[in-house]
Protein backbone atom coordinates (compact mmCIF):
# COMPACT_ATOMS: atom_id res chain seq x y z
CA UNK A 1 0.00 0.00 0.00
CA UNK A 2 1.64 3.45 -0.79
CA UNK A 3 1.13 6.12 1.60
CA UNK A 4 1.46 10.16 0.63
CA UNK A 5 1.99 13.15 2.53
CA UNK A 6 1.70 16.10 1.64
CA UNK A 7 2.96 19.49 3.48
CA UNK A 8 4.01 23.16 2.62
CA UNK A 9 0.71 24.55 2.86
CA UNK A 10 0.11 28.18 4.38
CA UNK A 11 -1.44 31.24 4.26
CA UNK A 12 0.16 33.86 2.11
CA UNK A 13 -0.16 37.09 0.22
CA UNK A 14 -1.03 37.49 -2.88
CA UNK A 15 2.66 37.41 -5.19
CA UNK A 16 4.02 34.96 -2.73
CA UNK A 17 5.89 31.96 -3.25
CA UNK A 18 5.26 28.42 -1.88
CA UNK A 19 6.86 24.82 -2.02
CA UNK A 20 4.44 21.57 -1.63
CA UNK A 21 6.23 18.39 -0.82
CA UNK A 22 4.73 14.85 -1.25
CA UNK A 23 6.48 12.25 0.57
CA UNK A 24 6.10 8.59 0.75
CA UNK A 25 5.36 6.99 4.04
CA UNK A 26 6.22 3.61 5.61
CA UNK A 27 9.05 2.50 3.85
CA UNK A 28 7.44 2.44 0.49
CA UNK A 29 8.93 3.71 -2.91
CA UNK A 30 7.34 5.80 -5.40
CA UNK A 31 10.58 6.26 -7.26
CA UNK A 32 8.99 4.39 -10.58
CA UNK A 33 5.67 6.04 -10.52
CA UNK A 34 4.21 8.62 -11.93
CA UNK A 35 3.05 11.32 -9.79
CA UNK A 36 0.40 14.62 -10.54
CA UNK A 37 -0.74 17.47 -8.26
CA UNK A 38 -4.48 18.25 -8.42
CA UNK A 39 -6.20 20.67 -6.33
CA UNK A 40 -9.63 21.57 -4.71
CA UNK A 41 -11.59 24.45 -4.35
CA UNK A 42 -14.56 24.47 -2.11
CA UNK A 43 -17.60 23.75 -4.30
CA UNK A 44 -15.34 22.86 -7.24
CA UNK A 45 -14.25 19.76 -9.27
CA UNK A 46 -11.06 18.52 -9.13
CA UNK A 47 -8.62 20.74 -11.41
CA UNK A 48 -5.35 19.19 -12.68
CA UNK A 49 -2.16 21.12 -11.60
CA UNK A 50 1.03 19.26 -12.89
CA UNK A 51 2.38 16.00 -13.41
CA UNK A 52 6.47 14.36 -13.92
CA UNK A 53 6.94 10.45 -15.02
CA UNK A 54 9.25 8.20 -13.45
CA UNK A 55 12.51 9.81 -15.12
CA UNK A 56 11.33 13.14 -15.68
CA UNK A 57 11.03 12.92 -19.82
CA UNK A 58 7.26 14.02 -19.44
CA UNK A 59 5.86 16.68 -17.61
CA UNK A 60 2.74 18.48 -17.59
CA UNK A 61 0.69 21.58 -16.34
CA UNK A 62 -2.17 23.10 -16.43
CA UNK A 63 -2.88 26.17 -18.53
CA UNK A 64 -4.06 28.36 -15.05
CA UNK A 65 -0.16 27.30 -13.65
CA UNK A 66 2.05 27.31 -16.53
CA UNK A 67 5.10 29.78 -16.27
CA UNK A 68 4.09 29.92 -12.24
CA UNK A 69 4.70 26.49 -10.58
CA UNK A 70 7.35 24.23 -11.00
CA UNK A 71 7.09 20.35 -10.89
CA UNK A 72 10.02 18.51 -9.64
CA UNK A 73 11.32 14.87 -8.04
CA UNK A 74 14.21 13.54 -6.05
CA UNK A 75 13.85 10.08 -6.11
CA UNK A 76 16.66 9.13 -3.68
CA UNK A 77 14.56 11.10 -0.80
CA UNK A 78 11.21 9.23 -1.91
CA UNK A 79 9.43 13.20 -2.74
CA UNK A 80 8.06 15.06 -5.32
CA UNK A 81 7.47 19.18 -5.47
CA UNK A 82 5.72 21.90 -5.89
CA UNK A 83 6.97 24.94 -6.55
CA UNK A 84 4.72 28.04 -6.40
CA UNK A 85 5.47 31.28 -7.42
CA UNK A 86 3.70 34.38 -7.97
CA UNK A 87 0.39 32.77 -5.99
CA UNK A 88 -2.60 34.63 -6.93
CA UNK A 89 -6.14 34.22 -4.82
CA UNK A 90 -7.68 31.51 -7.34
CA UNK A 91 -5.05 29.32 -6.56
CA UNK A 92 -7.13 28.65 -3.04
CA UNK A 93 -7.17 24.64 -2.78
CA UNK A 94 -6.66 21.25 -0.90
CA UNK A 95 -3.53 20.66 -2.97
CA UNK A 96 -3.19 16.60 -3.39
CA UNK A 97 -0.72 14.74 -4.81
CA UNK A 98 -1.51 11.39 -6.46
CA UNK A 99 0.52 8.12 -7.78
CA UNK A 100 0.03 5.16 -9.85
CA UNK A 101 2.73 3.22 -12.00
CA UNK A 102 0.22 3.47 -15.18
CA UNK A 103 -0.79 6.65 -15.85
CA UNK A 104 -2.46 6.91 -20.04
CA UNK A 105 -4.19 10.12 -19.13
CA UNK A 106 -2.13 12.12 -17.02
CA UNK A 107 -4.79 15.39 -16.29
CA UNK A 108 -7.68 12.79 -15.42
CA UNK A 109 -7.83 12.13 -11.24
CA UNK A 110 -9.53 8.46 -12.10
CA UNK A 111 -5.85 7.38 -13.46
CA UNK A 112 -4.77 7.46 -9.98
CA UNK A 113 -4.82 4.89 -7.40
CA UNK A 114 -2.81 6.47 -3.84
CA UNK A 115 -3.46 10.00 -2.85
CA UNK A 116 -2.18 11.95 -0.12
CA UNK A 117 -4.51 13.85 2.58
CA UNK A 118 -3.97 17.24 1.01
CA UNK A 119 -2.44 20.35 2.56
CA UNK A 120 -4.17 24.27 2.28
CA UNK A 121 -3.19 27.04 0.53
CA UNK A 122 -4.87 29.99 1.20
CA UNK A 123 -3.71 33.31 -1.06
CA UNK A 124 -5.31 36.82 0.38
CA UNK A 125 -4.97 40.04 -1.90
Amino acid sequence: QVQLVESGGGLVQAGASLRLSCAASGGTSISTYGIAWFRQAPGKDYEFVSFISWKRRDIYYGDSVKGRFTISRDNDKNRVYLQMDSLKPEDTAVYYCAADQIVPVHHDPDQYTYWGQGTQVTVSS
